[in-house]
């Protein structure tokens, strides 16, 4: 089935891409229709994956113009672990992954904060010193090759956790991504909430669409979230952070580039 050429919409923003889907069976649709990927680099690829595969797929995209984002694993990994045994293997796995910055040269590498009030709240003062090391340490990885660390909110039903963190790194290099999806299923609250603390440090945005029960990843305009009133408010506030589009079926990301053409909403920043 053909597809309309949206081109003029794919090479301003970013699309999620799993290494192992990329790799095996999406690397020909991203490259014929000019789709820069955020490669998703979750699971046991860090490991079992040799360098030289990561290397072939990034010369392939940078021959073909095409730049791409990096997502961080975050399954099982805690940044901010108490327990020193725990910290140190989640580093080890999130320095795994920002080693790759000089093989993809992202434009950023997306991470989760992976706080949540019911369960570090309790320990609230040793959680974030040790979140703040570990998150210190990367930036100062993604600082040194002019990439950006953005951490994602996720779970956390406030902003003050990222608000925290953001603060003591103190960095350029360090800014807040935002995920629309996970807003609406998890915080329950809306964007309203967020951005007016954190847009100082915003720098990306994740967008996908829900109903508010769960994280469907639809495309947008299928779900409730109010793209229209955000993206008014990112321009306003003369806001330009990257955009990443996290539809999670192919027909889903049909439908969030034909919205965005109809639209318009990314010519606003």
């Amino acid at each position: 089935m053909s597809r309309p050429n949206f081109k003029h919409i794919t090479s301003r923003c970013f699309v999620n891409a799993p290494w192992y889907d990329l790799k095996e069976r999406y690397l020909d649709i991203f490259l014929t229709h000019g789709i820069q990927p955020e490669i998703g680099l979750e699971g046991l690829c860090l490991y079992d994956e040799p360098r030289e595969e990561f290397i072939k797929i990034a010369k392939i995209l940078q021959n073909n113009n095409l730049e791409c984002t990096l997502h961080a694993p975050f399954f099982d990994l805690a940044p901010g672990a108490l327990d020193p045994k725990i910290l140190e293997t989640s580093r080890n796995k999130l320095r795994k992954a920002f080693s790759l910055i000089e093989v993809f040269r992202p434009k950023s590498v997306v991470c989760h904060l992976n706080y949540e009030q019911n369960k570090q709240g309790y320990k609230e003062k040793e959680w974030r010193m040790a979140a703040i090391a570990t998150w210190r340490e990367l930036t100062e990885i993604a600082a040194a090759s002019g990439t950006i660390l953005m951490l994602e909110n996720t779970y956390e039903n406030s902003p003050e956790a990222h608000e925290a963190i953001l603060s003591a790194l103190d960095s350029p290099h360090a800014r807040f991504c935002l995920d629309v999806g996970h807003l609406m299923t998890f915080a329950k609250t809306d964007w309203q909430k967020w951005l007016p603390r954190l847009s100082p440090w915003l720098g990306q945005l994740h967008l996908h669409d829900n109903n508010g029960n769960s994280d469907q990843h639809l495309g947008l305009g299928l779900g409730s979230f109010d793209f229209v009133g955000l993206f008014d408010f990112l321009a306003a506030k003369n806001l330009h952070p990257l955009v990443t589009l996290e539809p999670h079926s192919e027909e889903d990301l049909w439908q969030a580039l034909e919205y965005l053409e109809r639209t318009g909403l990314l010519e606003l920043v």
